[in-house]
């Protein structure tokens, strides 16, 4: 199974995610989407699996620095508009292994899809 670790490299939850990885023997593949994006699609199809809400990361600076108008009545179309032009804004790890989708780093979530050495669970 392929896993590919979505983030920005110097993020503390990035970096404690991959640390985790390693440690549990998970080999993957690493995609810094500040510096090589992510396309609309894979996008969208993370928006249809876990939802847009799940995927826009609202508590970053990125996103509270917005202007109220670009907050106000955000929907899936707006939010895959918002995370395409700033990467920044998508919750971050995103994992894709597999047919699993996980977004954010859980541990105790993390262990039991993955399992020990990246066995995906569902």
């Amino acid at each position: 199974m392929n896993t590919i670790v979505y983030g920005i490299r110097n993020c503390d939850t990035v970096k404690k995610a991959r640390a985790w990885l390693d440690g549990a023997g998970i080999a993957y593949e690493f995609h810094d989407y500040k510096t090589q994006g992510v396309d609309r699609a894979r996008l969208e199809g993370w928006v249809e699996r876990r939802g847009w809400e799940v995927l826009l990361n609202r508590a970053g600076t990125t996103f509270r620095n917005l202007p109220d108008a670009d907050k106000a009545d955000l929907d899936a179309v707006r939010a895959v508009a918002l995370m395409c032009a700033q990467p920044s804004m998508i919750k971050r790890p995103v994992i894709e292994a597999g047919e699993t989708l996980l977004v954010g780093f859980k541990p105790a979530e993390w262990q039991q899809a993955l399992g020990e050495g990246g066995a995906a669970i569902r």
